[in-house]
């Protein structure tokens, strides 16, 4: 029998749960999915979805189950999170209703143009921040600068880095994606930004 997961996640601000339970039973209610399993974590956005329950989940469901969800944004932690993981769950079959902009996934062609424009927009945004990061680490090499891990004790990791994660930041690579990069967290390395003065460049 197909199964119909509810998957909520809310931060530790966030304390909303109730009201997104009754919302989702509704929604539940109108599509006619039966029984409703709810999966509930209460954990910072910023922690990788694999490393959340909706990791484990995607891995289990099967073709014809769905997920309910609040928001799409309750998915991950950035658009290409949440592109990733409607591409997997639109791949295996498995359905995707959200209550806010009353969004389906299911097997209507519809969705399958939808879900293809996920998979392809995922796909560009790792081609681009692969390729800004080696067009940067490149003009390094160029200009005569030194890549690689620090050598010996320093006030912090990063400080071997400061000219490698500027050339970063130049061509546009998140804040997020360079902490991940030299593994530090994101309050870490905005800390280590402001220590050092450095600016994140705007966009326009």
């Amino acid at each position: 029998m197909a199964r119909t997961i509810a998957y909520l996640r809310v931060s530790t601000i966030d304390q909303n749960l109730e009201k997104n339970k009754a919302d989702i039973l509704h929604l539940a209610n109108d599509k006619n999915l039966g029984k409703v399993e709810f999966v509930e974590e209460k954990i910072s956005g910023k922690v990788s979805w694999k490393q959340r329950k909706i990791g484990p989940l995607l891995d289990e469901l099967k073709k014809d189950d769905t997920i309910l969800l609040s928001e799409f944004s309750r998915l991950g932690r950035s658009m290409l999170e949440c592109m990733e993981i409607i591409s997997i769950a639109v791949e295996k079959g498995i359905k995707i209703y959200t209550v806010k902009g009353g969004w389906q996934l299911d097997n209507t062609i519809q969705s399958k143009v939808m879900a293809m424009v996920f998979s392809m927009a995922a796909e560009i945004e790792r081609d681009l921040i692969s390729k800004r990061t080696k067009e940067a680490l490149q003009s390094i090499k160029l200009s005569g600068g030194q890549l690689g891990r620090p050598k010996g004790p320093g006030k912090s990791k990063l400080d071997a880095f400061r000219m490698e994660i500027e050339a970063l930041l130049n061509n546009g690579s998140s804040q997020k994606f360079i902490a991940n990069r030299y593994r530090v967290t994101e309050p870490t390395f905005c800390n280590w930004m402001k220590k050092n003065k450095i600016r994140k460049p705007i966009s326009h």
